[in-house]
């Protein structure tokens, strides 16, 4: 039977890079493995046929050989199809570490367990809400977290007390075990023992062997002034505890900050609204308004104040985090137009009206160009 053109098998065309000819044999070597396909011959001859193509396409030398010759340029030889030499699995050890971790029950390199030893505990999630004063000032909590800890009848070890976890018989403690796949080994997490490396003959009562138990903890939490809304604080050792001695995850808080009824926060800068009477915009004067630290601030009012207008208070805004600096307060003017007026008021006001020439500039320029820009519709 005469064998598919290599470039066939990867399903790539001759101008494939290395990068591509590695992502075409990953992904068919993670679709035929014999491991996700087991009892499964045609699968098996895949896998081994895409390993092939790949072992000679990504060697320069061999792929020149082969786009020149094809096939029989490794008739006979040494480097061709039957030439797989004992450093087959570490050239590709990068793309095999990958498919272990898929479907050979391991873990991938940064993950909660290590082969033959004791599995890492989950990290924890604690969701905080504070108010934006608390923000501002900092503050230490006591938060209450359920979650699991070391069983203290076993220190954690998982076993009855009195006795001790042994080494696992299948895998004399390596928490792995090697099968023969064709032309290369395969290495599988330990079935006896899950790649802990240890058995437990009599389990602990208390936490059915598994060395930890759930109880709720009280933690202290410290706050530092300056954080915004998102912001996660890390409690290293203080997630679950891991599985027979191994190592705690960490609890992550994450902030929320309630919404002020005065100030809203930008960074470290925060903006308030304030309502300013018709008359104090008009002729002018001073207001007090609030500060975020409990305080009072005068703010002077010039005369024709319009809404919308601002006013700086300098270094009275958040604290910026980890830092001896300050954001600014921004007063945001609201001009409030009276209401529920007495027929004394209304009098008022029309005598006003009816005396104001050059009181309101932005109307009288409005409503100038309104009236010509009407005229060009009737022209």
């Amino acid at each position: 039977m005469s064998k598919r053109d290599y470039y066939e098998v990867l399903g790539v065309d001759r101008q494939a890079d290395e990068k591509q000819l590695k992502s075409a044999f990953r992904n068919l070597a993670k679709q035929f493995h014999p491991d996700a396909n087991p009892d499964d011959a045609d699968a098996e001859a895949k896998f081994k046929e895409a390993a092939e193509a790949y072992e000679i396409l990504k060697d320069p030398q061999r792929r020149s050989a082969y786009d020149q010759m094809g096939h029989a340029a490794f008739e006979g030889g040494q480097g061709g199809p039957g030439g797989f030499g004992p450093d087959f699995n570490s050239s590709m050890s990068d793309i095999f570490e990958d498919l272990f971790g898929e479907f050979m029950g391991g873990q991938r390199r940064g993950g909660g367990q290590r082969r033959g030893g004791a599995a890492r505990g989950a990290d924890l999630r604690y969701n905080m809400e504070i108010s934006l004063t608390e923000a501002y000032t900092g503050k230490s909590a006591q938060i209450r977290v359920p979650s699991s800890v070391s069983c203290e009848d076993c220190s954690g070890s998982g076993a009855k007390p009195g006795t001790s976890p042994s080494t696992c018989s299948t895998c004399n403690g390596a928490g792995a075990v090697r099968s023969s796949s064709g032309f290369f080994t395969v290495e599988r997490t330990c079935p006896s023992c899950q790649g802990r490396g240890q058995t437990i003959s009599d389990p602990c009562t208390a936490c059915s062997g598994q060395g930890r138990v759930i109880k709720e903890r009280t933690l202290s939490v410290n706050i530092p002034a300056g954080v915004e809304d998102g912001t996660r604080i890390r409690l290293a050792g203080e997630g679950e505890a891991g599985v027979r001695g191994g190592p705690s995850g960490d609890l992550y808080i994450f902030l929320s900050i309630r919404p002020h009824e005065f100030f809203q926060r930008d960074g470290s800068d925060l903006y308030c609204r304030v309502p300013i009477s018709m008359t104090s915009a008009a002729m002018g004067g001073d207001i007090e308004v609030p500060t975020i630290d409990g305080k009072k601030a005068r703010v002077a009012i010039p005369e024709g104040t319009q809404t919308g207008k601002q006013f700086r208070l300098k270094s009275k805004g958040m604290p910026i985090l980890r830092s001896t600096q300050r954001g600014d307060m921004y007063i945001q003017a609201t001009v409030e137009t009276p209401v529920n007026l007495s027929r004394k008021q209304r009098e008022l006001l029309k005598e006003f009206d009816a005396q104001a020439r050059d009181n309101s500039p932005q109307s009288e320029g409005f409503f100038s160009k309104a009236k010509a820009f009407w005229d060009g519709f009737s022209a």
